[in-house]
């Protein structure tokens, strides 16, 4: 075959994609449809099935999975669990036991950090693999659905994800969630997917990005996707060397996909990079399970994917901490309270704890706002501020000071015991900083006080001074990142802390400048 034949076939095939994907796009919205709309009898179907599965396995023995009929039920027997609780039958399955948590042997073990329990080794079964992928899969196919776009499928699509190089323990392969699922992208996009195999090996963060930039200078990039900090760090590094715009740079990139933070903070810097408004697609990916997507990308909110093996239950946030709180199924939550998220899934994850919180603005179809981490908050003072309120505050903070951008930022306690004396510091990296930044600071401390009333009572009665900014240098939350060696990736900076050991170490990078 004569090189200008390949290249016929090649653009033929490649061309195949974004006109096949509009059909399959509208097969999988009407699919959608019918489950998102019957959102108890899905959880129900699935609550049924996991029940079955778990069956015999080790925990379900010792839970009396058998005698199980209801979720009542279930609630009764089987316990909320953190990792350290379910650490035991983790360890089983590790030193070679089978049927422990799920029925024989995961197939993977998703690596991740955890605050409490070290490394944490969360299974991943060959029943539980497809929520990873589909999940992915069909937030890009609702957004083919919704805005009537399908080329970006032919050109090149980046995917900043961790290696895909993989150890073993317990002969059961390990490794960063998105390196394991670099294994299973369809053989039919492995063709336009960036980075190549090899770079996407390579550990260090910053050796990487400047693989990962030579790789795609020059190529018709049309989809990136990625954590937005670390997407803004590629940037940067290609701006730098080109002195261009990315628009000018990749004059065919149109979405941008992300996931794992509000990216509401990060908007207006990563778009000046851009130098064009261009689409977005969020996503609500964790090693435990796919939880949502953006199914609507002109639609705020998230959608619960509740037909994928997951069956959830929801804490009220400001009850998780009370000895019996109330377990609710996707039926009970009610609309804009905060609730901790509680999976059970054919994973072998039971009565699981993932750490996360988030609110329901819709029903039929439930669609969620990720809020914050149950254990992210400042309540030194009683006041429970919580990550979306700091996040919102920011964000509509810096729309009053359009010339601001934002890097990165995290909130603490500065506790001093003299009555009125405490008060939040926001440790801020700024790109560029509001031009007065006494009044930014005194507008941020009115928008918390209008989020939280329970921080405006304590700023009202004098137990708290107003918010202080730290502003920091604009590689200062990098720098931290690297001497906690969790540079890159998919690792987040906590955006609020009940303790100051984030900004201790942070307290090195202060810019000096006028004091508020």
């Amino acid at each position: 075959m004569t090189f200008k034949v390949k290249a016929l076939v090649v653009s033929l095939f490649m061309g195949i994609k974004s006109v096949l994907s509009k059909p399959l796009a509208s097969y999988v919205h009407k699919q959608t449809v019918k489950w998102s709309l019957k959102a108890g009898d899905t959880q129900k179907q699935v609550f049924d099935n996991l029940i079955t599965g778990g069956n015999n396995t080790l925990f379900g023995k010792d839970h009396g999975f058998k005698e199980i009929r209801s979720f009542k039920e279930f609630s009764n027997q089987v316990p909320i669990r953190d990792y350290e609780g379910l650490k035991p039958y983790v360890d089983k399955i590790i030193s070679g036991e089978k049927d422990i948590l799920w029925k024989g042997k995961p197939t993977y073990f998703a690596k991740t950090s955890g605050t409490t329990s070290g490394v944490k080794y969360i299974p991943i079964t060959k029943d539980s693999m497809p929520n990873h992928i589909n999940g992915a899969k069909n937030a890009l196919l609702s957004y083919v659905h919704h805005s009537g776009k399908s080329i970006f499928l032919d050109k090149k699509m980046m995917f900043l994800s961790g290696s895909p190089v993989l150890d073993t323990k317990g002969g059961i392969h390990f490794g960063r969630l998105s390196g394991i699922v670099n294994h299973h992208v369809p053989a039919y996009l492995k063709t336009n997917q960036k980075p190549t195999y090899d770079t996407n090996c390579i550990d260090d963060w910053e050796e990487k990005l400047d693989a990962v930039m030579a790789e795609t200078l020059g190529q018709p990039m049309s989809l990136i996707s990625g954590i937005p900090p670390w997407v803004q760090m590629y940037f940067d590094k290609i701006q730098e060397k080109t002195g261009k715009k990315i628009k000018d740079v990749f004059p065919d990139f149109s979405v941008f996909v992300y996931g794992g933070v509000n990216f509401d903070p990060y908007k207006a810097k990563l778009y000046d990079s851009i130098g064009k408004h261009i689409d977005s697609v969020e996503t609500y990916p964790a090693s435990e399970g796919f939880i949502a997507y953006q199914d609507n990308y002109e639609e705020e909110g998230l959608l619960m994917i509740l037909n994928s093996g997951i069956f959830y239950e929801f804490i009220p946030a400001d009850k998780y901490f009370d000895e019996n709180p109330s377990r609710l199924t996707i039926e009970e939550v009610d609309l804009n309270v905060n609730y901790a998220v509680i999976i059970n899934s054919n994973a072998g994850l039971w009565g699981y704890s993932i750490g996360d919180t988030v609110k329901f603005i819709s029903r039929d179809p439930y669609r969620v706002l990720v809020t914050g981490r149950i254990k992210h908050f400042i309540s030194a003072f009683g006041e429970h501020v919580i990550g979306n309120e700091v996040e919102k505050a920011m964000n509509e903070t810096v729309q009053q000071f359009p010339e601001t951008e934002i890097v990165e930022f995290t909130v603490a306690p500065s506790i001093n015991p003299n009555k009125g004396q405490s008060r939040h510091q926001w440790y801020v990296s700024f790109a560029t900083p509001p031009h007065d930044l006494s009044a930014f600071g005194v507008i941020l401390d009115r928008k918390i006080c209008k989020l939280n009333s329970y921080y405006d009572d304590l700023i009202g009665g004098n137990i708290l001074k107003t918010l202080e900014i730290i502003p920091l240098q604009p590689t200062a939350f990098i720098e931290y990142m690297r001497s906690q060696g969790k540079l890159g990736g998919q690792n987040k900076v906590p955006r609020l802390s009940n303790d100051r050991n984030i900004v201790n170490v942070l307290d090195q990078y202060r810019l000096v400048v006028k004091s508020l």
